[in-house]
């Protein structure tokens, strides 16, 4: 068996949480009805700015941009079983999930509580239903308790999918599970779900590939890793793991390291447990990592709910500060590398943490509500103009960005036709520029988010034009003579003048766009007859001349 094993100075700080005067944060209602018990929620990485929310009975709800009113993506409520600690737990979209449509879900199963991950698809008429066609990618027996039983997916930057694996259940771990490299509970896992033609494959520098232990352990030690989450910045995305604690502390884990023992059950956060007594013996240290903080179990804290390393643009924490959470207090704590603080204390049950396509940050409360962690003293942004019309054609403009100095902010695209080409983040005052491809079809709206406001592009379509002429006829003398035609169309509506009589000449305005003119000539009449007639076609329309003699 490879040893794997990081020494990590046992004086880790456990950290007195403190209230700051006033609360950085404020909590902005995004869904507060129409959900039950809602476990997570997280983004596809599609460009669709959506969000998806899982519901614990088996449920996944997804939300449009500025809406809200989720409806329902996926039901697997026949699958679950739910309750307490079990139900739909988990999701992650694949990294290619806007070419091919793959998510992965973390659930219990009816019955006998198994924890299953499974895969499905989006549906191929609808990007807002899936297929309900099932692919089975694991199953791990969680025979004897209810509890203890993980949840999380991601996954990491190097494309493949992690688990989080509680410790079976029951106090102590009775079986020792976390610290037995031969069972997939206690840990955190991980596999490549891109092999063809098998569910999955281990990837092969796992570090029991090949060794005693079972090949999809990529960490031990955990008691239940119920939220984890990659800091995804840089080319090696960090992980951080909230491990739920027993009695008396709550811990985080960063980095985790490939066969890297977290402590459980020998240690609960930094503190010996005395369940395996010997096993904490100083010289011993050196097999286990400590994690990077913990909390004692006080002013009604019991249970970290983890969250994320923010990286969003709108300023609501300092870049790089872990956001996390505790399901009992319903505190949102901040951690900035050395020191915790209390930043907003409330009556939720915070069940889960959430991150949207720009980095912002949302909180989960069990009771049926999601709301958007924000800034209590915002940057205040404006956009100039807030809409624009296109022609059927498309074409390119810029918005322009008011905001404060040091005031970031983002624009991204909600429509497929409209593509964001310049400024997709900047501070304080700047400009989106972007283009609107052609359109082929009837009318169509589009938006895109801009500092968090709405920017609308409305585009007819090319099915829509509609040509008049003025006059629709003419009379010339024998001598001719020259004349013109007015073309009333929209914006954007190509015509074309072209005559049908070798007597009448088009002088200008063979061709246009919207409205025009169209000037022609009358050659002088020296035939027999009394009269002959001629027509031009303009703008799809006929024009008729009579000259006499």
């Amino acid at each position: 068996m490879k040893t794997f094993y990081v020494s990590v100075a046992f004086a880790v700080a456990l950290v007195g949480l403190s209230s700051p005067a006033v609360a950085a944060i404020q909590l902005i209602p995004v869904v507060t009805s129409g959900i039950t018990s809602p476990t997570f929620v997280g983004n596809a990485g599609d460009g669709s700015n959506r969000l998806f929310i899982l519901e614990q009975a088996g449920i996944i709800d997804v939300l449009q941009p500025g809406s809200s009113t989720p409806t329902v993506f996926l039901d697997i409520r026949t699958k679950v079983k739910a309750g307490g600690e079990q139900g739909l737990l988990g999701l992650a979209f694949h990294p290619d999930y806007e070419m091919n449509g793959r998510f992965f879900i973390f659930y219990t199963r009816t019955v006998d509580g198994t924890l299953v991950i499974a895969e499905y698809g989006v549906s191929s008429g609808n990007r807002n239903l899936a297929d309900p066609t099932e692919k089975i990618i694991l199953t791990i027996p969680h025979p004897t308790n209810t509890n203890h039983n993980g949840g999380m997916l991601a996954f990491g930057s190097d494309g493949y999918l992690y688990i989080g694996v509680g410790d079976g259940g029951a106090g102590n771990d009775p079986p020792n599970n976390a610290q037995n490299i031969n069972v997939l509970l206690g840990k955190i896992l991980r596999i490549d779900v891109n092999a063809p033609g098998v569910p999955y494959v281990s990837p092969p520098d796992n570090p029991f590939v090949n060794e005693a232990g079972a090949d999809e352990i990529f960490a031990l030690g955990m008691r239940n890793p119920w939220r984890f989450s990659f800091d995804r910045t840089g080319q090696q995305w960090q992980q951080w793991v909230a491990d739920v604690g027993q009695g008396s502390r709550e811990e985080v884990d960063t980095p985790i390291v490939k066969g890297g023992n977290y402590g459980w059950r020998v240690y609960e956060g930094t503190a010996c447990t005395n369940t395996d007594p010997s096993l904490c013996d100083p010289l011993l240290a050196k097999n286990y990592i400590f994690p990077i903080f913990d909390y004692l179990h006080t002013n009604g804290r019991c249970s970290i709910t983890g969250g994320y390393v923010y990286r969003g643009s709108l300023n609501t924490f300092p870049a790089g500060t872990y956001v996390y959470g505790d399901y009992c207090s319903g505190e949102i704590f901040a951690w900035d590398g050395s020191t915790q603080t209390v930043q907003l204390d409330t009556t939720l049950n915070i069940s889960s943490f959430g991150e949207d396509e720009q980095g912002e940050l949302y909180v989960v409360h069990l009771g049926g509500s999601i709301s958007r962690i924000a800034s209590t003293t915002p940057c205040t942004y404006s956009i100039a103009p807030t809409s624009q019309s296109f022609i059927s054609s498309g074409g390119t403009d810029t918005v322009a960005v008011s905001a404060g100095s040091g005031c970031g902010w983002s624009a991204v695209s909600n429509a497929p036709f409209v593509q964001v080409t310049s400024g997709m983040t900047g501070t304080g005052n700047g400009s989106v520029g972007y283009s609107v491809d052609a359109n082929p079809s009837s009318s169509r709206v589009g938006t895109m988010t801009i500092a968090g406001l709405t920017f609308t592009v409305n585009q007819a379509g090319a099915a829509e034009c509609t040509f008049a002429i003025s006059p629709t006829r003419a009379t010339f003398q024998v001598m001719g003579g020259t004349d013109s035609v007015s073309v009333t169309a929209p914006d954007g509506c190509s015509w074309t003048a072209a005559s049908n009589a070798t007597w009448i000449t088009i002088t200008n305005g063979a061709s246009g766009s919207g409205n025009g003119t169209v000037t022609y000539s009358v050659t002088q009449y020296t035939g027999k007859p009394r009269n002959r007639n001629g027509t031009m076609t303009i703008a799809g329309q006929t024009f008729s001349i009579k000259q006499s003699r």
